[in-house]
C-alpha cells in the first residue's frame, strides 16, 4: 500500500515540468543573439492535475477522474518577432519566467518536504 501515492506523484509530475522549463528558459536565454533562433516554450497541460488515484463514484452525477499520462512538451513559439535578425528572445520576459519558475519549484519541494516529514512523524509514532 501506498501512502500519499497522488500528492506524491503529483509532486513529482510538477517537479519534471519545472525542472524541464529552467531547461528551456535557460536554452532560450543563451541563444538570445542567435540570428533566426525562435524561442522555446513548454505546455503545461493538465501535467498536476492527472493523478493516479481512482475515486468512488457514489452518484452517476459525479464527475469521473481522468487518468492520463500525459507529459509536458516543448514547442517553438512562432510569428513573433522582436529582432531584425528573425530572434524572436524577449530577455525581460524570459528573466521573469525564470523567477516565476524558480518560486513555483520551491513551493513544489518544501510540500513534497512536508510530506515526507509528516510520514516520518508517523513512522516515529508521532513523537
Amino acid at each position: 500500500m501506498e501512502l500519499f501515492p497522488s500528492t506524491i506523484a503529483s509532486l513529482e509530475r510538477g517537479l519534471d515540468y519545472s525542472s524541464l522549463k529552467q531547461k528551456v528558459i535557460a536554452n532560450n536565454i543563451a541563444n538570445a543573439d542567435v540570428p533566426k533562433y525562435k524561442s522555446k516554450n513548454v505546455s503545461f497541460g493538465n501535467v498536476l492535475s492527472d493523478t493516479a488515484i481512482e475515486l468512488n463514484r457514489t452518484d452517476n452525477r459525479h464527475l469521473p477522474l481522468h487518468n492520463s499520462t500525459q507529459k509536458p512538451t516543448i514547442y517553438t513559439r512562432q510569428n513573433l518577432q522582436y529582432h531584425n535578425n528573425g530572434n524572436n528572445v524577449d530577455l525581460d520576459q524570459e528573466m521573469s519566467d525564470m523567477a516565476k519558475n524558480q518560486i513555483y519549484y520551491q513551493t513544489l519541494i518544501e510540500r513534497l518536504n512536508g510530506n515526507f516529514s509528516m510520514l516520518t512523524n508517523v513512522l516515529r509514532g508521532g513523537r
